[in-house]
């Protein structure tokens, strides 16, 4: 009822957005006197502010069109090469000679908590000089019709292995945050079997692989509950008339408001400042608060089951590092990895994935070899910034591509 509710309140403030985005192009039109002025900048600032706290932001775009590469601008084009009811999987095309020597394939997992594949821009941008990258581009729960079935924590793994067997022999893979966990559960399996797809490296960065090291607040929370809360609390069915009308569903919206509110009083400074800096007409400022909120801001649904079961597996029973997990009914055994490479990533001030949570896959991955494996932590930076930002493009990429080029396999 509160999904229900929560859409019919959307729907109630259309006409006032409508209304207020009318009233800033008006206050804004060069032709109007008062634009010129701090109060109609000040109403313009005001209408704005107003119209993007109750919009809806839709899914972003990657918006990559291009890299540099050997000195050389390079064109980017988005290819779907794969797809399944919750996943599409993008490569990003680069315009190189045939005849270039390939640089390494890396299948990027992107989370599945809340936020679109996009978030995962910088990274991606980052990387494309240096590799060719695939990304997990999952799909809005809401979007997808109960007749394509269910999607689980089995289903994730399962879409992985699926991934790297389309992809072939000799690709890198890169979980950042949530995936870190299924991730190494799919390679698990994958090397159990003996199969010849199981990626060449394992890159895990930021992810909860054991959160009983350092517990952070989301730590605490979700292991301070039985899972009947939030399966009373916070799993809702989607609404008509969405194409997923019917399907249980942790929206997007809570897990956003639960984010926001961890850090209210910083979220509430920057929207004082946007407001300030329209009103001082300071447009460098301003924009680089809508890129960054129409990226946060947009949110999409997980499936109740698939949420339920990472809640349970992860932050309650710490079923992985326990070596409790279970795919399939089959138990994940991540003793069996020998032949991929893993390197961990962290960030010193990390409040979603505590110092020492990445790491510990190296004390449950206990048979890869000495040499193939590593771990890197950042200084000075937070959850965010273990895959994105200057420090990230500065630090952590190069010594990312290094360790997957020196264990290249062929393809």
């Amino acid at each position: 009822m509160f999904y229900q509710l929560y859409e019919m309140n959307h729907a109630a403030m259309a006409p006032l957005r409508a209304s207020a985005d009318m009233m800033r192009q008006a206050c804004n039109n060069p032709l109007n006197p008062l634009s010129h002025t701090a109060f109609g900048r000040s109403l313009d600032a005001s209408f704005e502010v107003f119209e993007r706290l109750t919009r809806r932001y839709g899914k972003p775009d990657f918006g990559l069109s291009q890299t540099i590469i050997d000195n050389q601008s390079v064109a980017v084009t988005e290819e779907t090469v794969w797809s399944k009811p919750f996943c599409n999987l993008v490569r990003f095309n680069r315009d190189l000679p045939a005849e270039r020597k390939a640089d390494p394939r890396i299948l990027l997992v992107s989370p599945m908590s809340g936020h679109y594949a996009t978030l995962l821009r910088g990274t991606v941008e980052a990387l494309l000089p240096s590799a060719e990258i695939y990304v997990t581009d999952w799909k809005d729960a809401r979007t997808v019709p109960l007749t394509d079935g269910s999607f689980d924590l089995d289903d994730y793994i399962s879409y992985v292995i699926d991934m790297l067997h389309h992809m072939g022999e000799g690709v890198h893979v890169v979980a950042v945050c949530q995936p870190s966990v299924p991730v190494l559960a799919a390679v698990a399996v994958m090397e159990a079997d003996g199969d010849t797809f199981a990626p060449a490296s394992m890159t895990l960065m930021g992810g909860p692989i054991d959160t009983r090291i350092n517990p952070t607040a989301v730590n605490e929370m979700a292991k301070g509950k039985p899972i009947e809360w939030f399966r009373d609390n916070a799993v809702m069915h989607v609404p008509w008339p969405q194409p997923g009308f019917g399907r249980a569903v942790y929206p997007g919206f809570l897990q956003l408001s639960g984010f926001m509110s961890m850090n209210l009083d910083r979220h509430m400074t920057a929207h004082k400042d946007f407001y300030l800096n329209l009103v001082k007409n300071d447009g460098d400022s301003a924009e680089k608060h809508r890129e960054f909120y129409d990226e946060y801001l947009a949110v999409m649904d997980l499936t109740a089951e698939f949420y339920l079961q990472t809640v349970e597996a992860v932050f309650i029973e710490h079923a992985l590092p326990r070596g409790q997990m279970l795919h399939r009914g089959r138990a994940v055994d991540p003793s069996a990895i020998r032949n991929t490479a893993l390197f961990t990533v962290e960030g010193e001030n990390d409040d979603i994935s505590g110092v020492g949570q990445t790491k510990a896959a190296h004390d449950i991955c206990l048979n890869i070899p000495t040499e193939n494996r590593e771990h890197y932590m950042q200084p000075d930076v937070g959850h965010y910034g273990v895959f994105n930002g200057s420090r990230f493009r500065r630090d952590i990429v190069p010594r990312m591509v290094q360790f997957m080029r020196k264990h290249e396999r062929s393809a």
